[in-house]
């Protein structure tokens, strides 16, 4: 396969342009918009290295943009197949004054006089980590998952818990309500991950105890990471809905400690943050009178409100004079407090001083970042909730704040919001053909399902200031993020092959604009659409009504997309491709929400995920294209975040979930001959591409042979198939998950549209990068060149190796950019250049005429619209960035115009048309 001298030159220049990323081992990071941490933090983070360049136990160090070193722990995330090290991740700790741009180097972290470091150590009964700034003590089992935190050997929280109200039954009027029970915790397993220098990380296991019931449901992980020289905490807590949806409705679901109340009651303390720094800080005795009567500091005379209301300490009764101590006891005191955010547009803030009287209104507002802080003078506790207002209904409530110990509690689910519901929109299926819904009878079960939380504790010595408190907030709604460079990523080949966002000529500016336009209305859409909730934020919908102006949140198949194109996979190489932060928020939301929500994690599904449908969990469609593992990659191997590595763990065995669900049960049914060959069937893709995904991020994880020789099974199995990776209707083979052999099933030559664009074409070209097996390579890239070959052609090539060279069977886009990349063949780089030209000119994916705004009274609220599904938008924007890795350097200057009757549209149906879903439902 010819490739000329100057392409070769071109293709070699391309990737030495980002060699100096990677000169002497040193990779680039800096912080996540450019934002430094607004408090001391500690953060985690991954970097990448090119094939056979770190070995496997290397050590590092890390420096900030003035030179000086920071505190380092490294620990390898994934190796490359020849046992080099193919990403490490780093923990540090940094300060506001640390300014990026940070550089990683080969080599052990220099220790720095006086420098802190995490300590842990253990009994029998408990793990105690000392940061050198705070103390936790953690049960190795019971009911508490904290005993107690102190700063400074002064305890300020004890008896962390976790919290469930658990209805039994739906909302009924005020006269039937159903009952209710309170349940605690029961912690089974406890595991210190890490023990520092820098980070310890605790992971708890357990479940939810019915104070009065004594029954145990409600499976929760907690992790607590502990940096040196912090006093903060950061805390993930995973709750695994195991309930009978018909029966089991959560009225809340939380997480509560113990707040010591040493101090008298005027140098007491409740804080709420609000939005755009907004603070609600009172002292739960505010020390002002009618009349201008006041305290006086019995030293300057002064009064001493003003210093209260700031949080400093003021004059206990005894060091006032009797006029003072007279006011001090009959002013009223306020024990009680609540911020609730029952939807994403609304907080009210209350407070009462005691259970026999009202709730007075104490202030409101829109949307509440999510901290409340409980303390005196002497210290206290902060807890933050990320993402508060987008997961409404929340609420924060500090409880008994005028006692000895007062209760913080931070609700993910609040107690005054409706009980959670799990159950089906409707009692009966609407069908595939009428509403795009694959429900059957049993499966649209909650059973299951997942949601994650991340929550910041910080202990205080003191009342801290409003500023600090508003800092606080700030960190906790978005703690601060460092990321390796897109350049440093694209170097490694970090997921394989993508390009770099260029615009140095009008050409690529033209795709720049197109991709940022798509991606740009796609970030805007969760707020216009109120794309919020616990359970919904961080998905976006699947398809749009031009008539009622919404996107089709009511209809079967057409509403959550729950990953149904790669969705999780074009955001996520957006950001590798342009490195903007707002664009990994949304990320980083949906791969939370996809990955838990979307994913069953125990029970008959344990390792699908579930279709697209108006309930997350709704549709009957149970697979693996959904739950799979490369699609939580980027997020696990950016931030080591350990949660995104269990769900990737738990799917790792998806595959002996076909032989109770056969994934083409209901599109194809099974046949007694079919049986017989095999324990089950698979497809091509996006089945068996799936697994593998699966398969080679354990391989790559943990350097187990194991999964590695399960790919090559498959691969062996279709290298000696008569059509390769193209046998059998629709693409649909025996499988046995015990060998990791494929059958094949009859002598077609199959073809099916979702074979490769639910991430199985990304999940191909990085097995490529990682197998160097011939026989792969030669089914893959077959595949790629033969895509709509007919039978005889391939049966023609089994033998030659090179029909269609001239790209008459090409599927336009990255599979010809593939070919092109590997054999330098004109033809295809030809072809995918014309897919790459035509995304510029505003081709599949989008809206060629541009948004619309519509406002009322056609649409409830303004809007903006113009782009008619998300199958077109991500697959636009993923095949794009894609081909821009294959064949960006040779797109010309000027976009060449449209062929003649319109914008060309190529081979094939790589993402299809805007309006037309492709159906995951007939072959």
């Amino acid at each position: 396969m010819n490739t000329s001298i100057l392409d070769r030159i071109r293709i070699l220049s391309a990737a030495a342009a980002w060699l100096p990323a990677l000169a002497y081992g040193q990779v680039a990071a800096h912080w996540l918009g450019d934002k430094a941490p607004l408090l001391n933090a500690g953060v985690s983070f991954g970097v990448p290295f090119a094939r056979g360049t770190m070995p496997k136990d290397q050590t590092f160090s890390l420096a900030a943009a003035d030179g000086k070193s920071l505190p380092v722990q490294s620990w390898p995330l994934a190796y490359w197949s020849d046992g080099s090290l193919k990403w490490a991740a780093i923990a540090t700790v940094a300060t506001p004054a640390t300014e990026g741009a940070f550089t990683v180097k080969p080599g052990a972290s220099a220790p720095t006089a006086g420098q802190p470091v995490v300590r842990v150590s253990a009994s029998d009964t408990t793990f105690e980590v000392d940061t050198g700034r705070i103390q936790a003590r953690i049960p190795k089992w019971g009911g508490s998952f904290i005993d107690s935190i102190s700063i400074g050997g002064h305890e300020v929280a004890r008896k962390g818990e976790l919290v469930c109200i658990l209805q039994s039954g739906p909302d009924g009027d005020a006269a039937d309500a159903p009952p209710r029970e309170r349940f605690g915790t029961k912690v089974d397993t406890v595991t210190m991950e890490q023990s520092g220098p820098v980070r310890a990380v605790v992971k708890i296991e357990g479940k939810h105890r019915g104070l009065k019931s004594d029954r145990e449901w409600l499976p929760f992980v907690v992790r607590l990471y502990f940096y040196a020289g912090q006093d903060s905490i950061r805390m993930v807590h995973t709750i695994i809905y195991d309930g009978d949806q018909q029966k089991d409705f959560i009225r809340g679901l939380g997480v509560v400690f113990s707040v010591p109340m040493r101090e008298e009651i005027q140098n007491r303390h409740v804080r709420f943050s609000g939005e755009n720094g907004g603070l609600w800080a009172e002292p739960i005795q505010p020390m002002k009178g009618r009349d201008g009567r006041f305290v006086a500091d019995p030293q300057s005379g002064a009064d001493a409100y003003p210093r209260q209301v700031e949080g400093q300490r003021v004059p206990n009764r005894d060091q006032v004079n009797a006029r003072s101590q007279g006011w001090l006891a009959d002013w009223a005191v306020w024990d009680d407090f609540k911020l609730a955010q029952p939807n994403s547009d609304g907080f009210t803030i209350v407070k009462r001083t005691n259970p026999q009287s009202t709730w007075l209104a104490a202030g409101a507002g829109r949307r509440a970042s999510g901290l409340v802080f409980a303390g005196d003078v002497s210290g206290g506790l902060a807890v933050s909730l990320k993402n508060f207002w987008q997961s409404y209904p929340s609420s924060l409530e500090v409880r008994n704040a005028s006692k000895g110990a007062a209760d913080l509690y931070v609700w993910m689910w609040s107690p005054e919001a409706p009980a959670m519901d799990m159950r089906h929109y409707d009692t009966r299926a609407h069908g595939l053909q009428a509403v795009y819904e694959d429900v059957q009878d049993g499966l649209s079960s909650a059973t299951g399902v997942a949601r994650t939380s991340e929550l910041t504790l910080f202990a205080t010595d003191s009342v801290p200031s409003k500023d600090t408190t508003a800092r606080m907030a700030r960190m906790g709604a978005a703690p601060p993020v460092i990321v390796c460079t897109p350049q440093a990523l694209h170097a490694a080949q970090a997921f394989g092959v993508w390009g770099l966002e260029d615009r140095s000529t009008p050409a690529k500016r033209a795709i720049e604009e197109k991709l940022d336009a798509t991606l740009n209305y796609y970030l805007t859409q969760p707020d216009q659409r109120r794309w919020y909730g616990f359970w919904d934020f961080g998905d976006v919908m699947h398809s749009y009504d031009n008539e009622r102006h919404v996107w089709r949140y009511d209809l079967g198949g057409m509403a959550w997309d729950d990953s149904e194109l790669g969705t999780d996979m074009w955001l996520w190489y957006s950001f590798l491709h342009n490195g903007r932060a707002d664009v990994f928020r949304m990320a980083e939301a949906m791969s939370r929400q996809t990955g838990e929500v979307d994913t069953t994690h125990l029970g008959p599904w344990a390792g699908l995920g579930s279709r697209h449908n108006v309930r997350h969990w709704g549709d009957g469609a149970k697979e693996a294209r959904i739950s799979q593992a490369a699609y939580r990659r980027f997020y696990y191997y950016l931030t080591s975040d350990e949660r995104t590595g269990d769900v990737m763990r738990d799917v790792v065995n998806a595959d002996y979930k076909t032989i109770a669900f056969d994934p083409m049960r209901e599109a194809q049914p099974i046949t007694a001959r079919e049986q017989a060959i095999a324990p089950t069937r698979v497809r091509l893709g996006p089945d068996w591409l799936a697994f593998i995904g699966n398969w080679m991020t354990e391989w790559e994880r943990t350097g187990n042979t194991k999964w590695r020789d399960k790919i090559l099974a498959g691969v062996n199995s279709l290298a000696s198939m008569p059509l390769g990776m193209r046998t059998g209707r629709s693409l649909v083979m025996g499988y046995d998950p015990a060998t990791g052999k494929l059958y094949a099933l009859d002598d077609r030559a199959g073809t099916y549209n979702l074979a490769t664009i639910m991430g199985g074409a990304e999940v191909a070209f990085e097995v490529s990068l990682m197998l160097d097996d011939p026989r792969w390579e030669k089914i893959w890239l077959q595949y790629c060149r033969l895509y709509s070959a007919p039978k005889e052609t391939i049966l023609q090539d089994m033998t030659t190796g090179s029909e269609g060279m001239n790209g008459s069977y090409a599927r336009d886009g990255r599979l010809a950019g593939w070919v092109f990349y590997r054999t330098g063949a004109e033809a295809f780089k030809q072809a995918s250049l014309k897919a790459l030209e035509d995304r510029g000119r505003g081709g599949r994916g989008g809206s060629s005429s541009g948004l619309r705004r519509v406002e009322g009274p056609a649409a409830l609220n303004p809007v903006d619209e113009g782009y008619a599904g998300t199958n077109g938008a991500s697959q636009s924007g993923l095949e794009t960035i894609t081909m821009l890795g294959f064949v960006g350097a040779y797109l010309p200057t000027e976009l060449p115009p449209a062929p003649e009757g319109g914008q060309g549209r190529g081979r094939g149906n790589q993402g299809g048309p805007p309006s037309t879903p492709l159906t995951d439902s007939a072959p």
